[in-house]
C-alpha cells in the first residue's frame, strides 16, 4: 500500500521526541466553516439577549434620551452688505467691493522723493518708457525733448546726498546705463503738480490739447498699475502701532453695527481680525440711505455631517483611510488633539448640516430656526453661544469678540469679508528687526534688508559696510588717532561704535505721564570725520517716517509693540486677481514675532589696556 508524504504515522510520538526536524508557523487564528452557506452567520445573531441586555446596562446605554434624527428644517436667514469703510488716518468712505479688502487696507504709498532718488529705478524707466509709447504717435519729433527735459538722475561721487547710489556698484551701474533714458516719476509728479506735458516741449506746439488728453492717459495708467493711498496719508498703517487699524459697518436697525480690526498686521485677513464695537452707533455720516436686510426662509432636510475616516454607525462598513485615529500619538501635553479625537469618536453623528450661501462682503444672522424630528416634535432651536460675551461656558465658531467690559450679549452674526483667496508676494523690499539690547538699555531698528535707489534690495549690513567706505575715500586719509600720554598704560573710549544699520531707540517718557515711557527713534554720528560729525539717518522707509516731510518730526513707537522676543517688520509688494478678473498689486507691510533679545555691543566708559613698546 503506498504511503501519503504528507501524513505524518505516530504525529504525537514525532512532535514529542522531535524526530522529523520541521518549521511552525502559526498564521492566524480562525473559524473553520462545517458548510459552505454563509447566511446565519453574516445575520450577527444574538446568541444571549441578557448578556447583552446587561453589557448595555453596565456601559450606561439604557439612560434614554431623545436621539430622534432632524427630518425638517425651516430657517430664516437675513443678511446685510457691509457699506462703509475707515482707515485709521482717513475719512469715512463708501465700501467698495470692486476692491480686495487686502488691498484697500494694507496699500501703502509708493515714494516720490526726487530729491533723494527714493523712487525705484526700474518704476521709472517703466513710466517713462509707456509715456514715449503713448506720445510717439501725436508727435514724434517730441521723444528727444522729453528724454532731455525729463532725464535720469546722473549721480555725482563725490555728493554727500548720491552716497546712496555711488556707494553701492550695483545701483552705480544701472543708473549709469540708463542716461539715455526717460524718466516717467518727474513727469508724473509735474502732471500731478497741475503742469502741462508740453511745457517746455516745443514739438508740441499747437498740439497742447492732444497731449492733455494723453497725459491724463498716462496718470490713470500708472494710477492702476500700484493701488496706493489718496491722499498718501489716508492709509491704515499705524507706524507707532506697527499694525493696521480700519473699521466696517453694516446697517442694523436705526443705527449701525460697526466691526473694528485694531491689530491688523499678519497678511491674512478674515473674520477674526474684526471684533464688534458697541460703543460706536454710526461709524460716519454718508449721503446715502440705510438699507433693510435681505430675508430668505430656507426650508429643507437637514444632511448629516462627515468627514474622512468618521466612524460609521452602520453593521458591515469600514470607514475610509484618510484619517486614521487609531494612528495618532498624542504627547502628553496634547490635550486640544486628545479633545478633538474624543469628539470625532463620539459625536461624529450628532452634527446636520443646512446650506446657505452668503454673498462676500456681507453679515449674515439667523433670525429663528424650527426643526422637526423623526418622531414629530418640532423644536425652537437656539444658538449655543447665545449669552454674555464674557461668559466663560459660551460655546461658539466663526463667531466675533465683542469689545467693551464683557458683559454684553454675544453677537451671533456671521461676518464674511471681500478678501482675495490667493495673494502672491513678491521678494522681501525692506525689512527690519526691532530688538531689545538690555545691555545698552535701548531698542535697535536693525536694518536688515534695504531698498536700493536702483529697485534692487541688499542686505542691510553689507549697504551700511559700503557706506562707510565711501565717506571714507571721500574724506581721503582718515586722521590719526590721538597718541597716548608717555608712560600710559590703559586708554579711556568712550563709547564702542555699531554698523550704521542700527538705528538706536531710546525710552522717553510720555508727556503728560508719570510712569509711562515710549521708544524714540535716536541716530547715531558717523565720526569717519570727527571735525563734522553727521547724524546717521535710516534707509527704510519704515524708520524713515517724519524725516521726509518740510519739517522733520519725531518718531514714536509704542513701547510694548517690542516684545522681550522682538519684531520683524517687512515690506514687499503684493499682488491678487479680483472676481471681475484685474489684477490689483500693492506695497504692503506684514510684522511677525522676532527671535529674542538682540546686542549691539555697544559699550561705554571703557578702559583698554595698552601694548606694552
Amino acid at each position: 500500500m503506498a504511503t501519503n508524504k504528507l501524513t505524518t504515522a505516530d504525529l504525537s510520538g514525532v512532535i514529542a521526541t522531535r524526530r522529523i526536524p520541521g518549521i511552525t508557523i502559526w498564521n492566524r487564528l480562525e473559524g473553520r466553516p462545517r458548510a459552505d452557506k454563509f447566511e446565519r452567520a453574516l445575520r450577527a445573531e444574538v446568541r444571549d439577549a441578557l448578556w447583552m441586555l446587561t453589557r448595555q446596562w453596565q456601559m450606561g446605554e439604557l439612560e434614554g434620551d431623545d436621539a430622534g434624527s432632524p427630518v425638517f428644517a425651516k430657517v430664516r436667514v437675513e443678511t446685510t452688505r457691509l457699506r462703509k469703510y475707515q482707515p485709521a488716518n482717513g475719512p469715512v468712505e463708501k465700501f467698495d467691493e470692486t476692491i480686495p479688502l487686502e488691498a484697500h487696507v494694507e496699500r501703502m504709498p509708493v515714494s516720490f522723493n526726487l530729491a533723494k532718488q527714493e523712487m525705484l529705478l526700474d518704476i521709472r524707466l517703466l513710466a517713462g518708457r509707456h509715456w514715449l509709447k503713448l506720445i510717439a504717435a501725436l508727435a514724434p519729433t517730441s521723444l528727444s525733448e522729453f528724454i532731455s527735459q525729463y532725464s535720469i538722475h546722473n549721480p555725482n561721487p563725490t555728493d554727500p546726498n548720491d552716497a546712496s547710489i555711488v556707494a553701492h556698484v550695483e545701483a552705480w551701474s544701472n543708473f549709469a546705463a540708463a542716461q539715455q533714458r526717460m524718466d516717467g516719476i518727474k513727469l508724473y509728479v509735474h502732471l500731478k503738480g497741475g503742469g502741462r506735458a508740453s511745457d517746455d516741449i516745443p514739438a508740441l506746439t499747437g498740439l497742447e490739447t492732444q497731449a492733455d488728453k494723453i497725459a491724463e492717459r498716462f496718470v490713470a495708467w500708472f494710477e492702476k498699475l500700484f493701488y496706493q493711498p489718496a491722499p498718501p496719508d489716508s492709509n491704515a498703517w499705524l507706524p507707532d502701532r506697527l499694525e493696521y487699524q480700519f473699521a466696517t459697518s453694516t446697517p442694523h436697525g436705526q443705527a449701525e453695527k460697526v466691526f473694528a480690526a485694531e491689530e491688523y498686521f499678519h497678511g491674512h485677513l478674515d473674520w477674526y481680525n474684526f471684533d464688534v464695537d458697541p460703543s460706536r452707533s454710526v461709524l460716519g455720516e454718508l449721503p446715502e440711505t440705510q438699507e433693510p436686510p435681505v430675508a430668505a426662509t430656507l426650508t429643507m432636510l437637514p444632511t448629516q455631517v462627515g468627514f474622512n475616516g468618521m466612524p460609521n454607525s452602520r453593521w458591515w462598513a469600514f470607514e475610509d483611510g484618510r484619517t486614521n485615529f487609531g494612528d495618532i500619538k498624542p504627547d502628553t501635553t496634547d490635550l486640544a488633539k486628545l479633545l478633538l479625537i474624543e469628539f470625532g469618536l463620539v459625536f461624529a453623528n450628532d452634527w446636520f448640516l443646512i446650506p446657505f450661501t452668503a454673498p462676500a462682503g456681507s453679515v449674515a444672522g439667523i433670525r429663528g430656526m424650527a426643526v422637526t424630528n423623526v418622531f414629530g416634535e418640532r423644536f425652537w432651536i437656539e444658538a449655543a453661544g447665545s449669552g454674555a460675551d464674557d461668559d466663560w461656558q459660551r460655546w461658539a465658531m466663526f463667531l466675533l469678540s465683542t469689545k467693551g467690559k464683557g458683559d454684553e450679549p454675544a453677537d451671533l452674526s456671521l461676518m464674511i469679508p471681500p478678501v482675495a483667496q490667493k495673494v502672491l508676494e513678491g521678494p522681501v523690499l525692506e525689512e527690519v528687526m526691532l530688538g531689545r539690547d538690555e545691555v545698552a538699555n535701548m531698542v535697535w531698528g536693525i536694518e536688515r534688508i534695504v531698498l536700493l535707489p536702483a529697485g534692487e534690495p541688499k542686505r542691510g549690513s553689507e549697504a551700511a559696510q559700503e557706506t562707510s567706505l565711501f565717506f571714507e575715500r571721500r574724506l581721503g586719509t582718515p586722521p590719526a588717532p590721538v597718541p597716548p600720554a608717555p608712560g600710559a598704560k590703559i586708554r579711556y573710549k568712550v563709547m564702542t561704535t555699531v554698523p550704521e544699520n542700527y538705528i538706536p531707540l531710546v525710552p522717553v517718557q510720555v508727556p503728560n505721564d508719570n510712569r509711562e515711557t515710549q521708544l524714540q527713534r535716536a541716530a547715531m554720528l558717523r565720526l569717519i570725520d570727527p571735525a563734522n560729525p553727521a547724524p546717521i539717518e535710516p534707509r527704510t522707509s519704515l524708520l524713515r517716517v517724519g524725516l521726509d516731510e518740510t519739517v522733520a518730526s519725531p518718531y514714536f513707537i509704542h513701547e510694548e509693540e517690542v516684545p522681550r522676543a522682538g519684531a520683524q517688520v517687512s515690506q514687499r509688494f503684493q499682488r491678487t486677481r479680483w472676481r471681475d478678473g484685474r489684477a490689483w498689486t500693492w506695497l504692503g507691510v506684514r510684522k511677525q514675532t522676532g527671535r529674542g533679545e538682540s546686542s549691539s555691543g555697544l559699550a561705554f566708559d571703557q578702559l583698554n589696556e595698552l601694548p606694552e613698546a
